[in-house]
């Protein structure tokens, strides 16, 4: 992670953010999450819609330039690169790499989702499986906690068994 946070931070234009981007990655993706100056307004404008358009404006105005050190990561660290912005209050990623899970889903799962976009919960399904994970997340927190103290017990008595024979 710090290979690809030190990677990063000589690669992308030091203008782009107001300060050192956050470089998160698992086996499959990277996320670099950027925040953007947050737009002068006045007393009575609207400080989302201010974000938005700035957040709108970077994607566009810098499509070219991420796509070129996008490929140079992907090369780099084998992994998929997605770009995500803060500005103000406003969080927004694009360019992720998670359409490849809407392959393995059944048709039932894949309605599920369309119901939530239908319904006006979400945008596309990735936004609404990214919803229905937060959900399981927010409200079964004890759970998750107790399934990962597992899966942490159960890795250490298998780093202590037997060795394989060579």
């Amino acid at each position: 992670a710090e290979e690809a946070q030190s990677w990063f931070a000589g690669s992308l234009p030091d203008d782009w953010f107001t300060d050192s981007p956050s470089v998160k990655l698992d086996r499959d993706e990277i996320i670099v999450t950027g925040r953007l100056a947050t737009p002068k307004i006045g007393e009575d404008d609207d400080a989302r819609i201010a974000a938005h358009a700035r957040i709108n404006s970077f994607r566009e105005e810098t499509r070219d330039v991420r796509i070129g050190i996008a490929d140079r990561a992907q090369q780099a660290f084998l992994r998929k690169v997605s770009w995500a912005v803060v500005c103000g209050d406003e969080t927004v990623a694009f360019t992720t790499a998670s359409v490849p899970v809407m392959t393995r889903l059944s048709m039932d799962q894949r309605a599920t989702l369309d119901t939530l976009i239908d319904a006006g919960v979400a945008r596309s399904r990735s936004d609404a499986l990214a919803w229905s994970v937060q959900l399981v997340a927010d409200n079964e927190a004890e759970w998750i906690g107790q399934l990962r103290d597992a899966m942490e017990g159960l890795s250490e008595v298998r780093d202590s068994g037997p060795s394989p024979s060579s």
